[in-house]
Formats: C-alpha cells, sequence, structure tokens
C-alpha cells in the first residue's frame, strides 16, 4: 500500500473565475493573476504599493487615523471589538493607506484600498485620510492616484459614513480646480458609495482584467428588477464597451500606464 503524503495547507488556491486549482506559488510569481485565465486576484493595499512605487520611495501621510464608533452599533459583535480584531489581523489602522511616492520617477499622492480591512469599506477616518491626501495633491502640485477596492459605505458608522461621498467629491473638485491630475484604478470589487462617489470620477478611470464595478450587485438588480442580466454585466469589459470606464490594464502593465500618463498630464 502507496504510503500517503502529507500536503502542506495552503499550497494551493483556487481560481474563483476559472475554478482551476493553482500551485500558489505559481500565482504570487505572476503578480497575484490566475496562470489559467488572467483573472486578477485582490492584492492588498501593502502590495499594491511594491508593485506600483519605486523602490525605497513611499512616504506614508497620516497613519495613526482610525475609525471610532459614532453610532454605538451593536450587531453579533460590537463595532469597537470588530475594528480591534480587523486591526490585528492586517495590521492596519483603516481600509484607506495614503502617501507620497515615485513611480519610475514621477512624484504622486496615492490613497490605496485594502480590501481585507472590512470588506476595503469607506468610513469616516477613511473618507479623512483620502480627504487630506487631495489636499497633499494640491499643497505639493502633484497628480493624484486613487487604486479602489471596497464594498462601499461602511454600515457601522451610518450616516458618518454616507458623509464621506459627499466629502470626497468636494476636496476632489478642487484638486480639478487647481488643474491636477486624477487617475483612478478600480480593482476588484469596487462597488457601493466608493464607486458611487469619487473612485467613477477620475480624469482617467483604468480597471483591473474582470473586476467587479458598479454601485448595486448584480444579484440585488436581478432580484429587484425580476429579469436575467446581460452577460458579464457589471465586468470591467461590459463597462469598458459601454463608455464607463476608459481602459483596462493588466496589473503587469499597471506602473507603467500610470507613470505614463502622470508624465503626459503634468506637461
Amino acid at each position: 500500500m502507496a504510503e500517503k503524503r502529507h500536503i502542506p495547507p495552503g499550497l494551493w488556491v483556487k481560481c474563483k473565475y476559472c475554478n482551476e486549482i493553482v500551485y500558489r506559488k505559481e500565482v504570487e510569481r505572476n503578480l497575484n493573476v490566475c496562470p489559467k485565465c488572467n483573472y486578477h486576484f485582490r492584492i492588498t493595499a501593502r502590495e499594491w504599493i511594491d508593485l506600483l512605487c519605486d523602490q525605497g520611495s513611499f512616504q506614508e501621510y497620516f497613519p495613526s487615523l482610525e475609525s471610532v464608533d459614532p453610532i454605538y452599533f451593536h450587531g453579533d459583535v460590537k463595532y469597537k471589538d470588530r475594528l480591534g480584531e480587523v486591526q490585528k489581523e492586517t495590521n492596519l489602522k483603516e481600509a484607506v493607506i495614503v502617501g507620497k511616492a515615485l513611480l519610475n520617477g514621477i512624484p504622486a499622492v496615492l490613497s490605496i484600498f485594502d480590501f481585507n480591512f472590512l470588506g476595503g469599506s469607506l468610513g469616516a477616518a477613511a473618507g479623512e485620510k483620502i480627504t487630506r491626501a487631495m489636499e497633499l495633491a494640491i499643497n505639493e502640485r502633484l497628480g493624484f492616484v486613487n487604486i479602489s477596492s471596497s464594498g462601499g459605505a461602511r454600515m457601522q458608522e451610518g450616516i458618518f459614513s454616507l458623509m464621506q461621498m459627499a466629502r470626497t467629491c468636494a476636496a476632489l473638485r478642487k484638486v480639478k480646480e487647481n488643474r491636477l491630475p486624477y487617475i483612478s484604478v478600480l480593482a476588484d470589487p469596487t462597488t457601493g458609495g466608493v464607486a458611487a462617489s469619487f473612485a467613477m470620477l477620475g480624469d482617467v478611470n483604468i480597471a483591473e482584467p474582470r473586476a467587479l464595478i458598479g454601485f448595486a450587485g448584480p444579484r440585488v438588480i436581478e432580484e429587484t428588477i425580476k429579469q436575467k442580466l446581460p452577460e458579464g454585466f457589471q465586468r470591467a469589459e461590459f463597462l469598458l464597451l459601454h463608455g464607463m470606464i476608459d481602459i483596462i490594464v493588466e496589473r503587469r502593465d499597471m506602473k507603467n500606464t500610470l507613470s505614463r500618463l502622470l508624465r503626459i498630464f503634468s506637461h
């Protein structure tokens, strides 16, 4: 009888798009992109920084800003307790990291969502960080780049979360009044209040392949209108076809694309 070999956990990963089982290290070597179908797995904010920014150039701003519990939200777990748990799990204070960096030598201000932090939800602290980042871009006369990966507004903060949609759009207007470029990158997923506000207002809106982008999810829409949606509805390719985004860029090309756009807009 053949001896069973022990396979360490986490050695393989299942692609949720093509359902193929792929060797995890092969996916990681491929910038967390499925080698079978080109599905772009979600990556963390820190991984985005490593991917986009020239080595050692990223300077984080406002790292100590974090959410409080403005409406004393109590679900199965208290919001304050859940925040503490996810901060330990992710080693982040909030769902957004902001800072200044060089992209192929081109300086820019960045804000980057991390979906692992409560689904990349937009709360008061995240909105404050994004607003301050936009103000930093204005003060330093730099282009502003936002990487979205978010389920939308953070329900545990109620109206304080929804206010961030208007607040970030108001700050963004000042960026545009100062004739500074705003490039929005839509990663999987970009939905809810983030999609309904500043994420779709870029001078150039870029999406990763097959990213889910929209306000309400397709399942919710189908249940509401009682109709079957078109194939690929709310995926990046569908939005490009219908003029909602400007370009789809693969992860391996993202840094060069962003630096090229920043260089063009700076002249």
